[in-house]
């Protein structure tokens, strides 16, 4: 009956709308001590591989079937990534999820590494691994800027079924970035939008 189908949605948990059809993924926030000093841990990605190659990021990747779940996928990334066992690694708090505007959903979680000297890179993924210190993440801000977000209609979509046509008032969305400059490399793009919601929270 309609009605055992209505209220059986009583006990229903929430998720993203649209989430079903979304690219999702983990990633570790990871810090370690290195020279009595927090640091966090950055990877530049294999200049062979399709996504994104030569760019830093975070170690983590996609969720697959397998996983129960996204902490669990972004420590196995983790593990795969930097050639550790899951003892080697901890994660202590889930940060912010981050619907990105461009269908993907990244949950990151903070950790820590036990054991740095442990790392061996998967050098079909990861092209190097570098440590910034947080303190110097924390007295350095970056350089902020923005990116604007238009929408952009196909020749066959049905102008005429909305009020105003294609004078319709979407709103303009902006898209902040953030790039911190460290030594050589650029840390920016999704990235560095989440070490920014990190940086925040400590402060």
């Amino acid at each position: 009956m309609l009605e055992d189908k209505i209220f059986r949605l009583c006990d229903r948990k929430a998720d993203i709308l649209g989430s079903s059809n979304a690219f999702k993924s983990s990633v570790l926030v990871p810090l370690t001590r290195i020279n009595d000093e927090w640091c966090l841990l950055f990877q530049k990605r294999s200049s062979s591989i399709d996504r994104q190659p030569g760019e830093i990021c975070f170690p983590g990747g996609a969720l697959e079937e397998s996983d129960p779940g996204p902490r669990y996928a972004a420590i196995r990334e983790g593990c795969e990534e930097l050639g550790l066992s899951p003892e080697d690694i901890s994660v202590i708090a889930d940060l912010d999820i981050f619907v990105s505007p461009f269908n993907m959903i990244i949950r990151p979680y903070l950790a820590i590494i036990h054991h740095p000297e442990k790392i061996t890179i998967d050098p079909v993924e990861v092209a190097s691994v570098f440590y910034v210190p947080l303190q110097w993440l924390l007295e350095h801000q970056p350089l902020e800027t923005s990116n604007g977000i238009a929408m952009t209609w196909p020749e066959d979509f049905p102008v005429h079924l909305i009020p105003h046509g294609k004078n319709y008032p979407y709103r303009h969305t902006i898209y902040p970035q953030y790039f911190y400059l460290w030594k050589e490399e650029v840390i920016w793009g999704l990235t560095a939008r989440i070490l920014t919601h990190f940086l925040d929270l400590i402060r």
